[in-house]
């Protein structure tokens, strides 16, 4: 997998030319409210703080309100006043969403579903990627608007599209069955590539011709796509998409060099929708939209999406475009945040290398969609618990800002946990071993299981430098590439130290299986040789529902069978079952001395407990220095350290995970404390749930 070129970052700048100044704002609508509200938002922004604003989003109708006519009358009003009042302005491009003029003059700008049927518009993103009408449109605004904003000075960065493929990630029409076409062209150069890559002699699907490549449209209830070409669908929707953003964001950068541009992606736990690894080195700086997963994870989930967006913009300061300060408006029960998670969250988001803290969206909506959406300032106004939350946070900012917070970057963990996102799209699919499983959920579990002990991991993508940490996890990496699996050699054979788990390395690039036994690209590294794949279900009367390991922890869902072993494979935890199963006495945990470095194998999932049972006894043997001494007792507290450029200022984020007050001890100047307090032998502080504190530490040079 080649690492594509990263356009050189550059981060927009402050009105007022504040270099070391953090920013804070949200998605502005000025369009949906009457003109006489706009100063009393500017007015209610100067108290919060904030310092920019997105506009324009979702505004192609009011701009371009017939073909051809464009008004930014009102668009200049709102923006003069909110520069005069100190407040940037992070431009879009605004064609997120077509007017109803266009696609009433142009339907065939509209995406196809598998089945050929036609989504129409009375939403969002009612437009193909592919469609070369679609694009000539939206070019044309695009250059408008740099054109006469070129030498607008409020205008700080252009904010390109929105959330690109949220919508219209597939689309199966006959443009998108041509650049397909296209692209696996470029892709493989000759039609038997491509046959050679999908295994096309399987069921006569030999193609003779590149027009014979279809996207993979419907095929009936209970059939089965080629693997291949639906491994690849997912590349070529998600290249197109990037395509398509890069056309805009060159129009703009064409007329407009030196403002800064970026698109939000959506970067989440669960947020395989686009490679953002991928779109990362396409943007001037990277920006994300996350939002909070209700329930205990609910911090977990974040820090760790935020770690993956750091490193996706390569530990450089990024930028978070939107978050909830409470409840959304599109899960089927909207739970609003707790007390002192509005504040929280925005700090640990902050805490993992963002520089940018923005919310959607200023006001929150009278109508529409999204009217029961959390905003800034709320239904009830400013005399809310949430505006005055959203001052303090402000407040906050401006002290991070004073004390030198911004440009500083996330320390770097020990641990890589790597994620990818093409092992999750290949595991996903519908023929295989158990749909209960796939590369997605692992990362987490191993990620929360290493906080539980105290031990915060960096979330790295497979592309990135994960071969220059201690330790490196690979989750699930169900696809693996000769190219990775020769760096997997090469990072052991040095020194490194890994653990593998169940359901990776099954297939390479072109999921095509490695054959000679599972995981067939790295059994030498590993010293195993894995047979068949056992997998489980509670929900099947008499089948095999887990496996107990003689470590004291379960597997469930799936677990390896382990077939040999090398004669210098040391054997951690074997399983213990009725002999029925087959299972009894099989290896479930290994450990492989290769060269300089060694090779752990998890051949089961284990799930969060169980990986936190199992950790301390390996990290023990793997020898990871510093890593030893994993203790659950520091479980509660998770600490993240941002640090300067020279290393002598660092600043310390300690956040409560538990449902308890938690003791601390103090490391530097206070800088913020939300739910949280000094003790009275001013050595040790105590935070409340949700709590968080905030150090400033400087190290003196001798």
């Amino acid at each position: 997998m080649s690492k594509p070129e990263r356009r050189p970052y550059r981060w927009p700048s402050h009105l007022k030319k504040q270099a070391s100044k953090l920013w804070y704002g949200c998605d502005y609508n000025p369009d949906q409210w009457p003109e006489e509200v706009w100063d009393e938002d500017i007015r209610l922004m100067n108290q919060a703080g904030v310092n920019v604003v997105a506009l324009a989003v979702f505004s192609w109708s009011r701009i371009e309100p017939s073909e051809g006519v464009f008004d930014f009358d009102w668009l200049d009003r709102i923006i003069a006043k909110l520069g005069k009042a100190g407040i940037g302005v992070n431009l879009a491009s605004a064609t997120a969403s077509p007017p109803a003029w266009l696609t009433q003059s142009h339907p065939e700008i509209l995406w196809k579903d598998e089945r050929g049927d036609t989504v129409w518009p009375g939403a969002r993103q009612h437009w193909r990627p592919t469609s070369p009408v679609f694009r000539t449109y939206a070019l044309k605004l695009c250059k408008a608007m740099a054109e006469h904003y070129k030498d607008n000075p409020y205008v700080v960065a252009w904010h390109v599209g929105n959330e690109y493929g949220c919508h219209n990630r597939f689309d199966y029409s006959d443009d998108a069955m041509r650049a397909f076409q296209r692209w696996c062209k470029h892709r493989y150069g000759t039609i038997d590539a491509v046959n050679e890559a999908w295994g096309t002699s399987f069921w006569a699907q030999r193609l003779n011709d590149f027009s014979q490549i279809l996207p993979p449209r419907y095929i009936g209830e209970g059939n089965f796509q080629n693997p291949g070409r639906l491994l690849d669908f997912e590349r070529f929707s998600s290249d197109a998409l990037k395509e398509f953003f890069m056309a805009e964001r060159d129009a703009l950068a064409k007329i407009t060099p030196d403002i800064p541009l970026t698109t939000n992606f959506m970067v989440s736990s669960q947020g395989f929708i686009m490679d953002y690894d991928d779109w990362g080195s396409q943007v001037d700086f990277v920006s994300n939209d996350h939002y909070f997963m209700p329930g205990e994870s609910h911090l977990d989930e974040l820090t760790y999406s935020s770690g993956l967006v750091d490193s996706i913009a390569r530990r450089k300061p990024w930028w978070l475009m939107e978050h909830s300060t409470s409840a959304v408006n599109w899960r089927p029960i909207n739970f609003r945040k707790e007390p002192g998670q509005l504040v929280r969250d925005a700090l640990a988001h902050l805490s993992l290398g963002a520089d940018a803290i923005c919310y959607f969206q200023w006001r929150q909506s009278q109508s529409g969609a999204e009217k029961f959406h959390s905003a800034m300032v709320p239904h009830a106004g400013e005399d809310s618990q949430v505006f005055r939350d959203v001052c303090e946070l402000g407040s906050d900012l401006v002290g991070f800002s004073d004390a030198g917070l911004a440009g500083t970057v996330l320390d770097k963990s020990p641990v890589a946990v790597v994620l990818d996102y093409e092992s999750e799209w290949a595991s996903k699919h519908s023929s295989v071993p158990s749909k209960n499983v796939s590369h997605g959920t692992e990362p987490l579990d191993w990620y929360r299981a290493l906080l539980d002990l105290g031990i915060r991991a960096d979330v790295v993508p497979v592309r990135s430098d994960w071969d220059t940490y201690p330790l490196v996890v690979l989750p699930s990496l169900y696809l693996l590439s000769r190219e990775n699996s020769e760096r997997l050699h090469d990072y052991v054979a040095k020194g490194g130290k890994v653990i593998v788990t169940y359901l990776s390395g099954i297939s390479d690039a072109h999921d095509r299986i490695w054959l000679g036994g599972y995981p067939g690209s790295i059994r030498d590294l590993l010293g195993i040789k894995i047979e068949e794949f056992a997998p489980m279900d509670q929900h099947v009367e008499g089948g095999m529902d887990h496996l107990d390991l003689t470590n004291g922890t379960v597997a469930h869902d799936w677990a390896d069978v382990i077939a040999s072993i090398s004669d210098d494979t040391r054997v951690l935890a074997r399983y213990q079952a009725d002999s029925w199963t087959g299972m009894d006495g099989i290896p479930a945990l290994t450990l492989h001395d290769w060269k300089q470095g060694k090779a752990a194998y998890l051949g089961c999932r284990l799930g969060r407990e169980g990986l936190k049972k199992t950790l301390p006894e390996l990290l023990k043997v793997l020898k990871v220095e510093g890593l030893q001494e994993a203790d659950e007792a520091r479980g509660d507290v998770l600490r993240v350290e941002r640090v300067g450029e020279d290393g002598r200022n660092r600043f310390v984020f300690l956040f409560n995970r538990s449902h308890h007050q938690v003791q601390v001890d103090r490391e530097g100047s206070v800088l913020a404390a939300s739910l949280a307090w000094e003790d009275a032998d001013a050595k040790t502080a105590t935070l409340d749930v949700n709590g968080v504190l905030v150090e400033k530490v400087v190290t003196r040079r001798h």
